[in-house]
């Protein structure tokens, strides 16, 4: 027989289980908004308050102001279309790369000594300080500003692969090749879902890091891009515009890690 105590202790847990589980929910919707409108509110009351000018500090009714006028004139979609070209191709650049060389190191020891000194060396030095050699070497046009950002791009992606293929536990391969697969197949039947997960965390890392990179290289030298209307807006003062233009940075880089976050869910929706 159950007792009245452990039977009220029970229907207790029943009851109220849903009733938190939907208010952990609620706050989690509403956590995000409410923080933004917080900040939004301070930023507007800082600005009230110290009265200062909208060079210095402009208030957020100025910059979505702002916003509106060059998203309505065009300006702001032009840039932006420039900047996300760029970080396509960078991305796509760098990524391949990374991954060719990254496998290759992690299954050559001999190759990862003879290319791992130069390769760390490389990472060493700020893209800040390689980015107007590049410039100078092949111009200011759209390849100086895609190889900045594969450079960026490169490194971390290539450490997460290394260490993505060495992460496969040795007993799998003698079973692939118990079962005489070929190197194609324990390619993508082994050592690509094993390293799956490392490799999709160095990508989250690289999308990130993209965006920097391909910024870097339009305040560099460019004539367009939303580095280029950073750079045109402070020159102007105009300190509205700059903050459009790296709220635009903020979404592209928030939605780029979103949509590998999304890849990652669906690729690793066998590990759940």
């Amino acid at each position: 027989m159950i007792s009245t105590q452990t039977r009220q202790q029970f229907t207790s847990k029943i009851t109220f289980k849903p009733f938190v589980d939907n208010w952990k929910r609620y706050i989690d919707m509403f956590l995000l908004p409410f923080v933004l409108t917080l900040f939004t509110l301070s930023w507007q009351l800082v600005v009230w308050i110290n009265d200062y000018p909208t060079f210095i500090l402009p208030t957020p009714v100025d910059v979505i102001y702002t916003f509106n006028k060059v998203l309505l004139d065009g300006t702001l979609w032009h840039h932006t279309q420039v900047t996300l070209f760029e970080i396509f191709l960078g991305l796509t650049l760098g990524i391949t790369t990374a991954m060719l060389f990254g496998y290759g190191l992690a299954k050559s020891h001999l190759l990862e000594k003879i290319l791992a000194p130069y390769l760390v060396a490389m990472q060493s030095i700020p893209v800040v300080a390689i980015a107007p050699l590049i410039i100078i070497w092949v111009g200011s046009g759209y390849l100086s500003k895609v190889l900045i950002c594969a450079l960026i791009v490169f490194f971390p992606v290539l450490i997460n692969t290394v260490i993505g293929i060495r992460s496969v536990e040795p007993n799998l391969y003698d079973l692939m090749r118990s079962l005489q697969a070929s190197r194609w197949q324990i390619f993508t039947m082994l050592e690509l879902p094993a390293a799956l997960p490392i490799l999709l965390g160095g990508l989250k890392i690289g999308v990130t890091l993209s965006v920097i990179g391909a910024v870097v290289g339009e305040f560099m030298g460019a004539d367009e891009g939303l580095g280029f209307l950073i750079n045109q807006a402070r020159g102007l003062f105009n300190t509205p515009l700059v903050f459009v233009a790296i709220l635009t940075l903020v979404i592209i880089t928030l939605s780029l890690y979103g949509l590998v976050t999304l890849l990652e869910n669906r690729l690793l929706r066998w590990r759940k």
